[in-house]
């Protein structure tokens, strides 16, 4: 079969600093997915604290951020993939 390349044909590039954006969002998520379940455990294993319920909410907000930043971090990085500007 004959392929013939349209050299017209813009090609796709990647927008760096919107994928260096996409990248410092999951740096920043990856410690987060350790540290909210270690705040989590901590709580639970101290429930005759005072401090158990804000503490336990606090890990609960550090989970929660962290899947927030990844979800930010991968839309970040396909939009610099992707995105035809």
């Amino acid at each position: 079969m004959l392929y013939i390349l349209n050299i017209n044909q813009p090609r796709m590039s990647t927008n760096k600093e919107v994928l260096y954006k996409g990248i410092k969002y999951l740096g920043f998520a990856l410690p987060l997915m350790f540290i909210g379940p270690s705040v989590i455990f901590s709580s639970f294993k101290n429930q005759s604290h005072p401090f158990y319920i804000p503490i336990l909410g606090i890990g609960i907000i550090l989970c929660l951020l962290s899947i927030f930043l990844i979800f930010k971090g991968i839309q970040t990085i396909m939009k610099s993939l992707f995105d035809g500007n």
